[in-house]
This record gives C-alpha cells, sequence and structure tokens, in this order.
C-alpha cells in the first residue's frame, strides 16, 4: 500500500518532520473552511475548499487545481491534507492528478477521516448524485492519526466516524464488537485509550488492504454497511437533506446484518444488539415502503455492484466475512422491512 502510519498528537512536529524528508519545491495544504481555522499560524499555500458532503464535486476539485497552478506547485510539491474524510478524498485525488501525481500527506482531524478516508488509499469526489462515483487507488505516502481535533468535533460527527469503527469492530473479533457496544458517546474523551483504540480500528483495514490493496478480492469486506448506506446516503442528498456519511453506514451495518442473518444465519441476537445501539445513538433514515424501488435502484448503481446485480459484503459470524454476496430485490425488500421495526422508522 506504501502508506507509513504515524500515531501521534504531536501532529506538527511530525509533519515538519515528513517535510523537511522530501526536498520539495512548495508545501500545499488542503483544509476545509472550518479545519482552516485550526491552523495557527496559517501556512503561506493554503488552500481553503467549502465544508461539507454537497461539496466534494468536480467543481471543488478545479479549484484546488486552480489554485495548485496560481501557487506554482509541480511534480516535487508536497501536499498536506489537512481535515475529515472529505478534504482527504477530495485533496488526494486532487493531488494525484496534478502533473500526474504530487505527494501528499494526509492528516485526519475527524474520527470518520482517521479510520476511513485517510488510510487505504482510495480518492475521489460524488459525481451525479452517486457517492464516490469518480476516482482513483493512490494512497498518501504517510498518515498522522491523532485525537488532537476530537475535542472540537460536536457529537454528531464523533458518532458518525464511530460507525466505521464499529464496522472494523464486526470484521474483527466478537470481544472488540461487544466492547464497542457499550460505548458512551457522553463521557469525556480519553485521549491515550481513543489513541489506541484508533490503531486497534485502522490496523483491521490496514492489514485487509495490505492484502488486496486495489480491491481484486478481500478488500470488498471493508464495503461492510456500504451498499445499503450509500443507498441511504444518496437518497437523503436527492431529497437536499443530506446525512452524515457514518450514520448511513450505521444504517447499512444494521441492514447487512439483517440480510446476513437471513441468508447466512448471523446470529439473531447479534443483529437486536447492533439495531439497539444504532436506534438509540443514530436514530432511524426516515423512509417508508414508497422507497423501497429508488433504494433499490442506487444499489444497483453502487459501485460493488455488477451487471445490475446488487452485492453485498456479509458476515455468517462476527469476523466470518463473506464477499460478493448477491442479493435479490426481494431480500433487501425482505431487511428493509426488519430494519424499520429494529430503529422503529
Amino acid at each position: 500500500m506504501g502508506q507509513n502510519l504515524f500515531f501521534t498528537n504531536d501532529v506538527m512536529a511530525a509533519i515538519g518532520q515528513l517535510e523537511a524528508q522530501g526536498g520539495h519545491n512548495l508545501t500545499v495544504w488542503i483544509a476545509d473552511v472550518n479545519t482552516a481555522r485550526l491552523i495557527a499560524p496559517a501556512p503561506p499555500h493554503l488552500i481553503t475548499i467549502p465544508d461539507g458532503d454537497t461539496h466534494k464535486s468536480l467543481e471543488t476539485v478545479c479549484q484546488v487545481w486552480n489554485e495548485m497552478e496560481r501557487l506554482g506547485a509541480t511534480r516535487h510539491s508536497l501536499v498536506i491534507n489537512l481535515g475529515g474524510g472529505m478534504v482527504c478524498d477530495l485533496g488526494g485525488f486532487a493531488a494525484a492528478t496534478f502533473k500526474r501525481g504530487v505527494r501528499f500527506i494526509n492528516v485526519p482531524t475527524t474520527l470518520l477521516g482517521a479510520v476511513d478516508a485517510a488510510v487505504g488509499g482510495k480518492t475521489g469526489f460524488n459525481y451525479n448524485g452517486l457517492k464516490n462515483e469518480i476516482g482513483a487507488f493512490a494512497p498518501a505516502s504517510d498518515v498522522i492519526i491523532s485525537t488532537r481535533y476530537l475535542d472540537t468535533l460536536p457529537q454528531q460527527e464523533m458518532k458518525s466516524g464511530f460507525a466505521e469503527v464499529l464496522k472494523h469492530g464486526m470484521l474483527s473479533e466478537r470481544s472488540e464488537f461487544l466492547r464497542l457496544l457499550s460505548h458512551d458517546f457522553n463521557a469525556p474523551i480519553q485521549h491515550d485509550n481513543l489513541l489506541e483504540r484508533l490503531r486497534r480500528s485502522v490496523q483491521v483495514k490496514v492489514d485487509i488492504v495490505a492484502r488486496d490493496p486495489n480491491e481484486l478480492g478481500e478488500r470488498k469486506a471493508l464495503n461492510l454497511g456500504h451498499t445499503a448506506g450509500h443507498a441511504f446516503e444518496s437518497l437523503a442528498m436527492k431529497r437536499c437533506k443530506p446525512v452524515p456519511h457514518g450514520y448511513a453506514v450505521a444504517w447499512g451495518l444494521v441492514s447487512e446484518a439483517v440480510l446476513s442473518h437471513l441468508l447466512l444465519r448471523f446470529p439473531s441476537e447479534d443483529v437486536h444488539r447492533l439495531g439497539e445501539f444504532v436506534r438509540d445513538n443514530y436514530r432511524g433514515f426516515p423512509f417508508t415502503c414508497d422507497n423501497y424501488d429508488e433504494l433499490l435502484t442506487l444499489m444497483r448503481h453502487d459501485k460493488k455492484s455488477r451487471d445490475g446485480e446488487i452485492t453485498c459484503t456479509l458476515l455468517t459470524a462476527i469476523g466470518d466475512y463473506r464477499i460478493d454476496q448477491s442479493v435479490t430485490p426481494a431480500d433487501v425488500t425482505a431487511a428493509l422491512d426488519i430494519l424499520r421495526d429494529l430503529l422503529g422508522v
């Protein structure tokens, strides 16, 4: 995968050390408008982009390219993406395609960015109402993972990122899964404990990606919860009422846990445990049976599906995953019915 991971809360010192290694002619920082306020003093070459997933677009990519051109960036420059998942995804794509590739470092400032977008080499942006429709595999040279900025996040952002942590727990060990289900979002952040939890969670992804960097096989396990989750997210975007990515993933995890129970005998007690945790912390996505056809269409357009057939990653048990599982519209409809009951929609 070619990524060096650094787990530290001394972020600026780590950036300084990495910046000094490359002999770069220029360092360009990319941050959204909210994160830019956290950088003091402001770097001389800072590209500020709009905040929010609605701006994860070709228009914003072009803005970054234009600014890099104006600043005189070359293939010998360095890009530092400081921000959440949107900044890491979009900034990484812009860097990877400018002058056929500029070295970039990801410094995620959100929990979601730390355990998902910053690591693994996927970059891209949304297109025609579809999540991450345009993108490329282009790993950051280095990723600096820290809890330094998490105290600045609203609880909604912490919950959004935690959904990906929960996904990694479902892909690893039952003890970790159960430990995550006891998480209290109202408790103060214990930075050392959280940094260690991030290390364990990221390692699940790193191990899988190392075995399959270009998602030809096993890496598809990391899509657990995302076939349904991206459909919920895309439907919310079409309604002009976007939802946090992690909330959509949380609903998708329950949906695909239900499918796993229906098709692979995933234990019903774990479906209910997961459903209760998601209901209590993420509420439910507002949809009815009238939305089923549109959700099915969105799932068929998902990058993980093929030839109009809906495919998911499913589980026989916690830690025992099955990729490329075909599901029928009747399967999905049954799972959506059960999901609405579990989440009280």
